[in-house]
């Protein structure tokens, strides 16, 4: 009977994290209309701290990281977070939120080749069937049909994304050899805390100051983007890995381009092209090979 509560459970957060992740794309895309990206961001992960702060207070959780807690907190903090959330964010002003969200998740086809490269992981067949489809995927969105190189916007949202995604891989590299003292959830504020110290001076040097219009869309939004899509969505992950496992939740969350490029097109009016589909399709399947044959 527990089993089965704890299943439950986690896919409740599971299916909550997805939403919440997917969702955050097009606010994203909406977002960067009111604030420069860079500040859209900043004010993102430092209401997300400040949420968990209080979620893990009155939980009785909320504790300072020790030594041994550096090494994520800065490799999370700094390119998993900070770096992350400024590239994409810049990203948004310059491409669609569906693509945007599909390039953001092509972490696992960055971090398998760097695992065997660097630290001697096996490639399996699997593995490399996994790669070679995700690229491939990637490759198709790249292609001259559906993109137009000669414009420049398109190609630096597009790069900018990329580089977001292999951001996170080295984040990934480190944390499966870190020795965990705190859990994940309980280091995230410490992490957003610097992600904001990250993109905080990128917001005051590069980023043009802008009074935003304070409308009710706006404040929806910052809030979406704060509360919803980072402090409890990384809640519903921590929470998923908990009651369903590491494998199972990385999977599920693929979902997470799947809704935004659903939303988008439903309420941003982006178009679902053929050539997005398959490439959604090759690089999700790709993914899902590479979690689920690199973890048996």
């Amino acid at each position: 009977m527990n089993d089965l509560l704890n299943r439950k459970t986690g896919l409740i957060f599971l299916v909550a994290g997805i939403f919440s992740y997917g969702l955050l794309w097009p606010v994203m895309h909406l977002g960067v209309e009111y604030l420069p990206p860079l500040w859209f961001g900043t004010v993102r992960v430092f209401i997300g701290a400040l949420v968990l702060m209080v979620v893990l207070a009155l939980r009785g959780e909320l504790k300072l990281p020790t030594k041994a807690d550096v090494p994520v907190i800065l490799s999370v903090g700094i390119c998993m977070m900070g770096l992350y959330v400024s590239l994409v964010h810049t990203a948004m002003a310059f491409i669609p939120a569906g693509r945007g969200a599909l390039l953001g998740y092509s972490t696992p086809l960055w971090v398998t080749p760097a695992a065997v490269l660097f630290f001697g992981e096996k490639m399996t067949v699997w593995r490399a069937v996994g790669v070679v489809l995700g690229l491939s995927g990637l490759a198709l969105l790249f292609n001259p049909a559906e993109l137009d190189w000669s414009d420049r916007d398109a190609l630096i949202g597009n790069g900018l994304c990329i580089l977001a995604a292999i951001s996170w891989s080295v984040a990934i590299l480190q944390m499966r050899n870190h020795k965990w003292n705190l859990t994940p959830l309980q280091l995230g504020p410490w992490q957003l805390l610097l992600a904001t110290v990250v993109t905080l001076p990128f917001s005051v040097w590069v980023a043009e100051p802008r009074v935003p219009d304070w409308s009710i869309e706006f404040v929806l939004l910052i809030l979406y983007g704060g509360v919803i899509g980072t402090a409890i969505a990384m809640w519903c992950v921590a929470s998923s890995i908990r009651y369903l496992g590491a494998v199972t939740t990385s999977v599920g969350l693929l979902g997470g381009p799947m809704v935004a490029i659903a939303t988008s097109v439903i309420f941003l009016g982006e178009v679902m092209s053929l050539t997005l589909g398959i490439g959604l399709l090759l690089t999700l399947s790709g993914i899902a090979l590479i979690t689920l044959k690199g973890k048996q």
